[in-house]
């Protein structure tokens, strides 16, 4: 689901960077009681000393003391992607509560400098791909995913990502003046549980899941 050569090019350097947190994140997390893990990220405590999520609408098992990740359902090991997003989430969850207000990418610490790129190949991708019947195509995607409602824009939707990261997705139509446009919103309690490259990565990941369900 998540690769490296899923991204576009500009994500390349932030997979870079995220890869090598792998080893220093376990590190970090066997610092931590597995409690107090689980009561800052959202994630459950299984009786066997896992600890369970969701990411993505797919379930995920990380296994003390080395913190391997596997899927729950098949008991493989995911890309070391997904190990470096989920493991940089566990790391990073301080237990704040999310907020609901939502922002734009470019209001995350640092995220002015990165805006212009993620509106490229997020937001600008959405309605490109989305083409002239992007607002009900846009619709029956939010729909599919159980997205929900956003009282925002022509059209809007929340989307789970993780236990304490939702995603906001809204669509304008636009007018003789003004083109369609899309935003990808974060809940500005989001940089709490994921620093600002791995929000772009999702923000990305989850326009690429909205694509996919509109076809």
């Amino acid at each position: 689901m998540l690769r490296p050569g899923g991204h576009p090019a500009g994500l390349q350097e932030w997979y870079d960077k995220l890869a090598p947190r792998v080893a220093s994140a376990r590190e970090q997390l066997r610092a931590v009681p597995l409690p107090k893990l689980a009561l800052r990220s959202g994630a459950t405590l299984e009786p066997e000393g896992a600890l369970r999520l969701a990411f993505f609408w797919k379930e995920y098992r990380i296994y003390p003391p080395e913190f391997v990740v596997r899927r729950a359902d098949r008991g493989e090991e995911p890309s070391p992607f997904i190990q470096a997003l989920l493991l940089t989430y566990l790391v990073t969850a301080d237990g704040a509560t999310p907020s609901r207000r939502w922002v734009a990418f470019h209001s995350l610490p640092d995220g002015m400098f990165y805006a212009q790129a993620f509106r490229g190949y997020a937001e600008d991708r959405l309605v490109r791909e989305l083409g002239e019947q992007g607002l009900e195509r846009f619709r029956q995607a939010g729909e599919r995913l159980s997205g929900e409602p956003l009282d925002l824009g022509d059209a809007g939707y929340v989307f789970p990502v993780l236990p304490r990261i939702h995603l906001a997705v809204v669509y304008w139509l636009g007018d003789e003046d003004f083109p369609p446009r899309a935003s990808v919103l974060f809940e500005d309690s989001a940089p709490h549980y994921m620093p600002t490259d791995g929000l772009a990565i999702l923000g990305s990941q989850l326009v690429t899941q909205i694509l996919r369900a509109a076809q």
